[in-house]
């Protein structure tokens, strides 16, 4: 008996080729379909059935059978291709009626995704069965479709051997994601049309290079006279080219050369090197194309190429005529002519060696799991272009069609990547000849479907599955099919970036340390360009070195970007109890195995707010750079970092402040300045501000001057900051009055709005980085976290108080502090401090001081980078000025609480009360500070956000040293600049009444 679901050999049955023909002529079936869930694939429906939507997942919509999480492993016990007796399986049935007009015609049922495997029954027949949960099935029905009433059934199968090459990072479902619909044809109709678009040499005039494929529904439709007729944009006349319903003999068209050289080969006798070499152009020439085919050629004058900067689209349009000269069928496309193409070790686009500046992308909608309507892909688009992105990579499977249809038109180059990935068996199904056709199959079909479109200017063999024959079998098919773009697979060059890469075309790892890619390049052993397929990976408080690695690949020939890990946070909403909604991550559900919440690594959360990474990569990603500067003098030389555009779509603007704040600014007038060129710019009516000793900052903002399909007018797209001058003082110190400064018999500071005395701080709430890297255990089992204080002296010398102590951490280090303490004259106190590490502690994520601020004063300003989270290694993206906002406000609120809510570089800190009273804390060097109303052990202890109980007191962290961030959960840990060791510490900051006095 064939099992479907239990036949790797089996990739479909009775499924129609994949085609890239739109049909417009349809009876769209989404909606309310009468749904039964199953506990095996064998089972019979009862007649006790409920309602579910189409598109939609059962695991989604409050049935038994919950989401899963898995990263590596698989969510069964087994061997390929076993699968568990157990096996969920929905039952979907509706009925519907063919319309009338469709009388005579072709009908196809399309599917545009199911997981994992679809059987589809009309009126109690079998019509077929797909596997592939990531690409649509499509069938003939015309054969069974009745006059009147019809009953659909698709029966979809959740685990099956498929699921073994679709071992994803990812929440496992079940159910139909994409939309279900009929349409109609001719009886000769168009079956396919592949049109690739590429640039001539001069990269001046395009050229088009279409097959149509038509299609005859039987034998006597197989008529002569049946012709194709296309227009491009750009070009006049049509093209024209019959469809052959006959195969003519090879040397029809031969010349008496020709003829010569064939019958030579045909009797086996010797040819020479030459015409060996010669043999296949001359067969290519003479073959005619088979039924059906039109292959017709074009060259289009002066055409705009297409570009993520500029993407120009052309509209073709193709007509089937029959052979009366009838209109019979058509097909448009918008297409992008544009050249990709690999020299040396430069991917070029349109002959440019482009910065690919990428993100990793999953589908995902935190309420339906992975049903995405084409909004919420454009809204996910949008927002990668107000980012700085300009590449998306389908990790890990071909999208919806409508997604590259928007990377078209917004302009964003694509990774295209097959729906495999065989993690949990990673060296074995890819050798596996159980599993050819399925590798072979999931990459032609992704070819086919995705041909036509301009934005893919790379092909992906899949993710994670070891490298064996069948990668060879499928990368061979498709240079065959599609030899216009490269080729990637970080499989086959995992563990040789310089070996014969015949599958990869480009080198691609996966979270290389910095230092590995850039020893790689300078090597001279680079046989291909290097363009990370993932780093950066975002989990949690994350990207830390962002910054140093495109300091890297922008300075290092042969690198040429990468592709961030990754857009979403996949947090799926789950309602509780008690009311309250939180994102789930894995074993949220009950779901076991699990690998918790490994998918909450996204540089967005679940509802698309951006994570504070993400104003990282906006600013490194400026299309627009300082090139030199002469401030005191108001110039700035500015570079145009695109690589096709001039700066006609940009305003700017210039602020100049002092101490933060803004004193004078305007509008900047830009020149047309061509793509990688510089140009001066002059401040108008400029006057450098005094030089009194305050810090002074000279800022150009760029805005978009026009309306454009990612951005309104006035979108805020960079900015350039350059000091002027430096603080020679901290902030609002005034001269010391010799005073004593009041403590208690602890040597603890007495302050009438502090809930807790300035203390020493080594312990932060581990990060996810933290945690999964290790260094959150090693910090534990010091005891950073249990610091014990003792009072060692206090000694008051007529200008200043002394307080000695140790701190005891329960591993046995003891860490000698010493507090400075001096009465200032206008009413503050400055506290200057030393802490010596000894030498155990060789990696600690914090030096500072920890105090509680008395309830109240809750509105926060600052003087230090902002306006976002920053850290000392991913701190690029937030611009020196005044902030505003509140202690609540300063809560980053990461799925998994952790460490969060830093600010680099402050020089001083207020807390206001409602009436601008309160405390300024100002550091002698700008520093670390946080701000917050939850302690670090609560968000140690916290497995979600919800939670969280804030305190009415502010918890504030002055740090002289704070660790980075590093990627570690996924990749390299940060710098060692950015690492904290043993050794003498020395910080001085201040602590004064607001508002100062004078």
């Amino acid at each position: 008996m064939l099992l479907p679901w239990a036949e790797p050999e089996l990739t479909a049955l009775r499924r129609l080729p994949m085609h890239s023909v739109p049909h417009r002529d349809r009876l769209e079936l989404d909606g309310t379909w009468r749904f039964q869930l199953l506990r095996r694939p064998d089972a019979e429906p009862s007649g006790d059935w409920v309602e579910a939507q189409v598109p939609g997942l059962w695991t989604m919509a409050g049935f038994d059978d919950k989401p899963q999480y898995t990263n590596v492993q698989m969510p069964f016990d087994g061997l390929p291709p076993e699968i568990p007796e157990d096996n969920p399986t929905g039952v979907y049935e509706r009925t519907f009626e063919v319309p009338g007009k469709w009388a005579g015609r072709r009908i196809v049922l399309h599917v545009g995704a199911a997981e994992s495997v679809l059987i589809v029954s009309l009126n109690g027949a079998q019509v077929g069965v797909s596997k592939d949960s990531h690409l649509a099935a499509e069938f003939d029905i015309t054969q069974l479709v009745g006059s009147g009433e019809n009953t659909l059934t698709l029966r979809v199968v959740k685990w099956s051997d498929a699921s073994y090459v679709e071992d994803q990072d990812q929440w496992w479902h079940g159910g139909i994601s994409r939309s279900v619909f009929l349409y109609a044809t001719g009886r000769v109709y168009l079956a396919d049309v592949k049109a690739i678009c590429g640039l001539d040499a001069e990269l001046r005039d395009g050229t088009l290079e279409l097959e149509v494929a038509v299609g005859f529904a039987g034998a006597a439709d197989r008529q002569p006279g049946w012709t194709v007729e296309a227009r491009v944009e750009g070009v006049e006349l049509p093209l024209r080219g019959e469809a052959s319903v006959t195969r003519p003999d090879l040397g029809a068209n031969a010349t008496p050369d020709d003829l010569r050289l064939m019958t030579r080969r045909a009797t086996g006798d010797e040819m020479t090197p030459e015409e060996a070499a010669e043999w296949p152009r001359i067969y290519d020439r003479l073959a005619p194309p088979p039924n059906g085919l039109v292959a017709l050629r074009a060259v289009v004058p002066s055409v705009e190429p297409w570009s993520a900067e500029n993407p120009r689209l052309y509209q073709l349009t193709v007509h089937l005529l029959s052979p009366q000269g009838d209109i019979a069928a058509e097909a448009s496309y918008e297409l992008g002519f544009r050249r990709v193409e690999i020299r040396g070790l430069d991917l070029l686009i349109n002959g440019e060696r482009v910065f690919i500046r990428g993100i990793n992308r999953h589908d995902f909608d935190r309420e339906t799991g992975r049903v995405v309507s084409p909004e919420s892909m454009r809204a996910d688009l949008v927002q990668m272009k107000q980012f700085g992105f300009n590449a998306v990579r389908t990790s890990h499977y071909p999208n919806d069609p409508a997604f590259l249809d928007l990377t078209d038109k917004l302009g964003l180059y694509v990774v295209a990547e097959a729906d495999i990935e065989a993690h949990a068996f990673y060296r074995a199904l890819c050798d596996d000849p159980r599993y050819l056709n399925q590798w072979v199959t999931r990459v032609s079909r992704m070819a086919q479907r995705d041909k036509n479109h301009p934005s893919v200017v790379i092909w992906s063999l899949g993710n994670e599955s070891g490298y064996g024959a069948n990668h060879d079998a499928a990368a061979g098919w498709l240079r065959r099919y599609d030899p216009s773009r490269p080729l990637q697979y970080e499989g086959a060059i995992r563990f040789d970036w310089a070996g014969d890469q015949r599958v990869s075309d480009i080198t691609c790892p996966m979270y290389p340390a910095i230092e590995a890619v850039v020893a790689h390049a300078k090597s001279g052993k680079q046989r291909h360009p290097l363009i990370i397929c993932e780093f950066s990976h975002a989990m949690g408080n994350s990207n830390g070195t962002l910054a140093e690695y495109w300091d890297a690949i922008e300075s290092t020939p042969g690198l040429q970007g990468g592709f961030i890990w990754e857009w979403w946070d996949h947090g799926l909403v789950q309602r509780l109890p008690d009311g309250t909604a939180r994102h789930a991550y894995g074993g949220d559900f009950g779901d076991q195995p699990n690998d918790g919440n490994f998918c909450i690594d996204g540089i967005v959360w679940p509802d698309r707010r951006p994570k504070p990474g993400l104003w990282e990569h906006k600013q490194l990603a400026a299309p627009v750079r300082l090139a030199a500067a002469t401030p005191k003098s108001g110039r700035l030389t500015i570079r145009n970092a695109q690589y096709f555009s001039g700066l006609a779509w940009l305003h700017a603007r210039y602020e100049l402040t002092v101490d933060g704040e803004v004193i004078r600014g305007g509008p900047v007038e830009l020149p047309e300045v061509r793509p990688g060129k510089t140009v001066e710019l002059r401040m108008p009516d400029w006057k450098a501000p005094p030089s009194d000793g305050r810090e002074e900052f000279l800022t150009l903002r760029f805005e978009t001057a026009i309306e454009l399909p990612w951005a309104a007018a006035g979108f805020e797209v960079c900015w350039i900051q350059v000091p002027l001058a430096g603080r020679e003082r901290p902030a609002g110190v005034r001269a010391r009055d010799g005073l004593p400064v009041d403590v208690d018999a602890d040597g603890l500071i007495v302050h009438e709005l502090l809930a807790a005395a300035p203390r020493l701080s080594l312990w932060r709430a581990p990060t996810d980085n933290d945690r999964i890297g290790g260094f959150g255990r090693l910090w534990r089992e010091h005891g950073l976290d249990r610091l014990e204080r003792r009072l060692v002296a206090v000694e008051h010398d007529g200008e200043a108080t002394l307080v000695r102590s140790e701190y005891s951490a329960p591993g046995g280090a003891v860490i000698a502090h010493e507090q400075t303490l001096r009465r200032l004259a206008d009413g503050g106190i400055e506290i200057e401090e030393v802490a010596v590490l000894p030498a155990e502690l060789t990696d600690v994520p914090r030096v500072g001081t920890v105090l509680e601020v008395a309830p109240g004063l809750d509105q926060v300003s600052w003087f230090g980078t902002g306006p976002h989270e920053t850290y000392p290694d991913r701190k690029r993206g937030g611009a020196v000025g005044t902030w505003h906002s509140t202690v609540d406000g300063q809560y980053v609120a990461y799925i998994r609480p952790q460490e969060n809510g830093g600010h680099a570089d402050v020089r001083w800190l207020d807390l206001l009360d409602e009436n601008a009273r309160g405390l300024r804390i100002a550091l002698a060097r700008p520093g670390q500070v946080s701000a917050t109303h939850f302690r670090a052990a609560d968000l140690a202890t916290a497995t979600h956000d919800v939670e969280l109980q804030p305190r009415s007191e502010t918890i504030v962290h002055v740090d002289v040293a704070h660790r980075g961030l590093g990627t570690a959960s996924c990749g390299p840990d940060t710098l060692p600049e950015y690492r904290i060791g043993a050794g003498t510490h020395r910080w001085t900051w201040s602590l004064l009444p607001m508002p100062l006095p004078g």
